[in-house]
């Protein structure tokens, strides 16, 4: 374990870095492959190792699934279907801090369990991280879910029961609980209708789920905006191969760096062909001044001179972060809009990103659901508190190239979604 990174002086950000495989795309094709009909076999390519998706292959494993890990390619992941009936229950799963995996689990659990129980559960931050508008989803769609501590939070205790019909979710906290369901609901004997309330956050990772779905043989009808028509008595196909691209939420610190530090850097593993919606946060970093070019699986970043967004980033929260930290080096005041479910993220990120901005003598406005930040003259040298949240710490290492440079407390947080940025940081940045 490190302790703390110091960083400082860095100038320059050239060469080629490839992202790991996203974390979003990687625990999705795992349930699904694990999902798929009894001897179908799939092959997920370039998965990414990391906390949140061993989470995943530890609860697959603990429910029967046949996994084969490459013993000299840990990124290749032969999963075997089970059609959701499971070899065994066990009597708890434990998530950790993986909400890309309790979220989906709970919902497909509550669909495939029969007269069985199993307690879901997380470590200290996931028990405070709601989880009320999915469960409350499925129970009026016949769940059987019970609040074993606080209520609307887990640990929980399932014991199937989703019949499904017509059911309604607020949309407006997280996108993973509608991706959940639109996983789950195919599985049911019953047709469903599920309609989405309120603003629906994060859009994109809903649309990037639909895709999936449809590799990996199931239908989704949409009937309107936000209403979809789910046949039941569906059964998950393997693409027999699935390639997971990559982060594209980690591709932003290297683009950021890349601008900072004059590039030309490539960055491999998302480009036009992405189907990630974190690939709009390159638009936006263009637009911010800097200059980039978009091939099909790559970006080539070489520089420019930032000046302030104002910007409403609901539909990349994740990606959105980067901005912060980079507001530190732009021209005038940027606002990042329309974020709030920044709060319940791995930590209460809009107040963890105002209260460590400050540090470098910003001056910051934290709002409900926004954040504004006017950059100081200089920035001052600042000990970085990253909450155990892999994205604090990967945003602020870019202040880095500020003359003061900065001390990053527990940068093996990182280990959440990408274990190697900090290697890969030090090779690229000096």
């Amino acid at each position: 374990m490190t302790a703390a990174l110091e960083l400082a002086g860095l100038q320059q950000c050239r060469g080629e870095v490839t992202l790991p495989g996203s974390k979003s795309i990687a625990n999705r094709a795992l349930l699904m492959a694990a999902l798929c009909q009894p001897g179908e076999r799939t092959l997920l390519t370039n998965v990414l190792r990391s906390d949140d998706t061993e989470r995943m292959l530890e609860a697959l494993a603990g429910l029967g699934v046949d996994i084969d890990i490459d013993a000299a390619d840990a990124t290749r992941i032969s999963i075997s279907g089970c059609g959701g009936k499971w070899a065994q229950v066990p009597a708890e799963l434990n998530l950790g801090n993986a909400g890309t995996a309790i979220r989906p689990l709970t919902a497909v659990l509550s669909a495939t369990l029969n007269d069985q129980n199993c307690v879901l559960t997380g470590n200290q931050r996931m028990q405070e991280r709601p989880l009320a508008a999915l469960t409350e989803a499925l129970c009026r769609g016949g769940a059987d879910i019970c609040y074993l501590e606080n209520q609307g939070y887990p640990p929980v205790r399932l014991a199937g029961g989703l019949r499904g019909g017509h059911l309604t979710i607020d949309g407006s906290e997280s996108s993973q609980y509608i991706s959940a369901l639109l996983i789950a609901l195919p599985l049911l004997p019953n047709d469903s209708v599920l309609q989405l309330q309120g603003q629906v956050v994060s859009w994109p990772y809903i649309e990037l789920t639909l895709a999936m779905l449809e590799r990996f043989g199931i239908q989704i009808h949409r009937i309107s905006g936000q209403e979809f028509m789910i046949p039941g008595q569906q059964g998950y196909r393997s693409p027999s191969t699935y390639w997971i691209e990559g982060d594209a939420s980690a591709a932003s610190y290297w683009l950021a760096a890349g601008v900072l530090g004059g590039g030309p850097l490539r960055v491999h593993g998302i480009g036009q062909a992405s189907i990630q919606g974190d690939l709009a946060f390159a638009s936006y970093l263009a637009d911010m001044g800097g200059n980039l070019d978009i091939g099909e699986t790559f970006i080539d970043v070489s520089g420019g001179r930032l000046r302030a967004i104002d910007a409403d980033l609901n539909a990349i929260p994740d990606a959105a972060m980067t901005f912060a930290t980079l507001a530190l080096f732009a021209e005038g005041t940027t606002h990042i809009r329309n974020i709030g479910n920044w709060r319940i993220k791995e930590t209460d990120r809009l107040h963890a990103m105002a209260t460590e901005l400050r540090k470098t003598g910003a001056v910051v406005d934290e709002f409900a659901d926004s954040i504004r930040i006017t950059p100081p003259a200089e920035i001052a040298h600042a000990s970085i508190a990253t909450y155990d949240d892999h994205r604090m710490a990967m945003c602020f290492a870019l202040l880095g190239f500020a003359a003061a440079g900065v001390r990053i407390i527990d940068p093996d947080c990182c280990r959440k979604t990408y274990p190697g940025f900090f290697s890969e940081f030090k090779r690229l940045c000096r």
